[in-house]
């Protein structure tokens, strides 16, 4: 199977680890805080031994798989790109692939939390929500908490698109919308609004992206 008609598929993938992450965060999540940006560490560490799997069910979904998938993505619209735009391909595999170690570490991380604090709830529940606290926060600073790399990729991707028109009108610009809500977390005091725009409009530029990249190598065979 050609590397960009697999790539289209790695993009469908990313654009259902998202929905499948807010499908969680609206339901099961929302009354531990998460979304709200006042997450309780005391229920979280309560819910996932009363439901232990979900949250490392959850983690792997939105950070394990999403980065696995992410990179073979990188790699599929770097060979898009590279015959008309040569260096802005370079530029934003080089940036796709720093995001998707980001995602994938804070993956690690967070399964890891929640993991260690399961062990040490048993025998102290406050030590075990401070530990997932801290490791959480940590979690955040790769990539849960903010979109700057992912924003950075996807406009970088998008201008090269339009420059090249290479990826079609309609994911150029709905990239340079996302990626630009991803880059404005950078801001603290509009980092909830700037992540919603961009975890919304990821999932529209993944799956436009996805059958761009699906239908050109569809057709080509």
């Amino acid at each position: 199977m050609p590397v960009q008609k697999i790539g289209g598929l790695a993009a469908f993938i990313c654009a259902a680890t998202y929905l499948v992450g807010f499908a969680l965060l609206v339901t099961l999540l929302a009354p531990l805080g998460y979304g709200s940006g006042e997450i309780d560490a005391d229920a979280v560490v309560a819910f996932n031994m009363a439901r232990p799997g979900i949250l490392i069910a959850w983690n792997t979904v939105i950070y394990v798989v999403n980065a696995l998938a992410l990179a073979v993505l990188v790699v599929a619209l770097h060979a898009r790109l590279e015959p008309t735009t040569p260096g802005w391909a370079a530029v934003t595999r080089a940036f796709g692939l720093i995001w998707a170690t980001l995602v994938l570490g804070a993956g690690m991380i967070a399964n890891v939390a929640v993991d260690r604090a399961a062990h040490l709830a048993a025998s102290d529940p406050t030590a075990a929500a401070q530990l997932w606290e801290i490791l959480h926060a940590v979690e955040l600073g790769l990539g849960g908490g903010n979109e700057i790399a992912g924003g950075v990729w996807i406009l970088g991707v998008s201008i090269a698109g339009l420059r090249g028109r290479s990826i079609g009108k309609v994911p150029a610009i709905l990239g340079l919308v996302t990626g630009a809500g991803g880059f404005a977390t950078i801001i603290p005091a509009l980092g909830d609004s700037a992540g919603a725009v961009f975890g919304l409009g990821a999932i529209a530029w993944f799956i436009a992206v996805g059958i761009v990249l699906y239908r050109a190598r569809a057709a080509a065979a």
